[in-house]
């Protein structure tokens, strides 16, 4: 038995806080804005549709965790080698992984450190003014000591408050919008600027929606938490998990999508909380919610990698496993993370940039690509349509919000001031 392995002893409950902390994150507060760039019609489609293949995609992931008897695939890279081999999977599913875990932190640091600057501007409105990214590394010092929490069972405690905090600030985020009513002179038209440009801004809103469903990158991590004998598998009280986490994830991204889009129509910004100003402690609550929030969704996605690059430092430079190797492998990568947030705080181009380079192929495709290579459903039936159209929409999601979210970047990184 591997002594570094969380011990499997979550409960059902576990998984829909963990699976909640994991996928209602900041990108909840970007929806609306990427309403505006998709309208009425085609964002609701790509709202409800995401949100289905990604439950289909999920559960698949879930049935896939023990499809070999006696064995368990506690990580995304173990299940990819099964299924592609062991040199091609590891290449295939470990970079995608990693690129959705370490950019969700990327992002969470940018996140965490924007929201704490808004929480102390309405909180202390006579204050002295410092950087933003200031507030970036005051987020970020945090995790110097929370990443030092062995493993996902002894931050389940920062999962649940995290989870409980997200459904109250996207609760805040819609409940402001509707109180503060329509902003004058509403527009719901597609916004004014070059055919070419808004073309990239529509593909980034791509990434920013497929952002928003990026707990496959860590759900077998979360089953592996999860006992399992053959009267109960793990897969039935993980799925019952999942089905509840996303009844909250409902609950959270289609009221604020959609109200938040009502409210502002094409003029609101990338994170809705930031165009809500009264009642200000309301508002100020919301923001730090938004700070604990991604406080605990950072250890979740952090947690795999340390162990991962953990593995590697015994395994490829015989270092002794023990708290010196925990405090130098995450303490580095606390500060690698940190490093990129403070560099590049574009919050909205980030999320359409990663959301489409990492999250799309572990959320919407590769699963229905595994799925197809085992249980080899048979051609033109239903489980073999609805896996292609999977394939299909993940791919093209992929491509487009990549290209668009990268080139953002590039255009804002013209004007942008750095170390502001």
């Amino acid at each position: 038995m591997d002594r570094r392995r969380p011990p499997r002893e979550a409960k059902w409950w576990y998984s829909t806080f963990h699976t909640v902390t994991a996928m209602v994150g900041a990108g909840v507060l970007s929806l609306p804005y990427a309403m505006a760039y998709l309208g009425w019609g085609p964002g609701t489609v790509v709202m409800i549709l995401s949100w289905c293949i990604t439950l289909n995609t999920m559960w698949q992931m879930i049935q896939l965790h023990e499809c070999v008897p006696g064995v368990r695939f506690d990580r995304y890279k173990d299940l990819g080698k099964h299924v592609f081999g062991p040199k091609l999977g590891a290449w295939i599913v470990l970079p995608q992984q990693l690129i959705v875990q370490v950019g969700c932190d990327i992002v969470y640091m940018v996140t965490g450190g924007k929201c704490l600057q808004k929480f102390m501007e309405i909180a202390c409105t006579n204050c002295t003014r410092i950087r933003q990214s200031y507030w970036i590394c005051i987020f970020g010092s945090v995790h110097f000591f929370l990443s030092q929490l062995p493993n996902f069972n002894s931050v389940s405690g920062v999962s649940l408050a995290a989870a409980i905090m997200s459904l109250s600030y996207s609760t805040i985020a819609w409940v402001g919008c509707v109180g503060k009513g329509r902003v004058p002179n509403v527009s719901y038209a597609y916004k004014t600027t070059s055919p070419t440009d808004y073309m990239f801004r529509v593909f980034n809103a791509l990434g920013q929606v497929s952002f928003a469903y990026a707990g496959h990158a860590v759900v077998l991590e979360i089953q592996a938490t999860i006992p399992s004998t053959p009267e109960k598998p793990s897969r039935v009280p993980m799925w019952k998990g999942a089905v509840w986490a996303y009844f909250v994830n409902a609950l959270c991204y289609f009221p604020v999508a959609f109200i938040g889009y009502w409210a502002f129509g094409q003029d609101v910004d990338d994170n809705v909380l930031v165009g809500l100003e009264r009642p200000s402690w309301l508002i100020a609550a919301a923001n730090l919610m938004v700070v604990v929030h991604v406080i605990g969704s950072y250890q979740v996605y952090a947690m795999p990698v340390f162990d991962l690059m953990e593995q590697k430092m015994v395994k490829t430079w015989n270092f002794p496993p023990g708290v010196l190797l925990r405090f130098i492998v995450r303490t580095s990568y606390v500060a690698f993370t940190l490093f990129l947030g403070v560099t590049f705080p574009f919050f909205g181009d980030l999320l359409g940039f990663f959301g489409g380079f990492g999250f799309a192929p572990t959320s919407y495709f590769l699963p229905s690509i595994m799925w197809l290579k085992i249980k080899k459903p048979r051609r033109f039936s239903t489980s073999w349509l609805i896996n292609w159209a999977c394939i299909f929409i993940g791919v093209f999601i992929m491509i487009a919000s990549t290209v668009g979210g990268l080139r953002n970047i590039v255009a804002d990184s013209s004007s942008y001031e750095f170390y502001s």
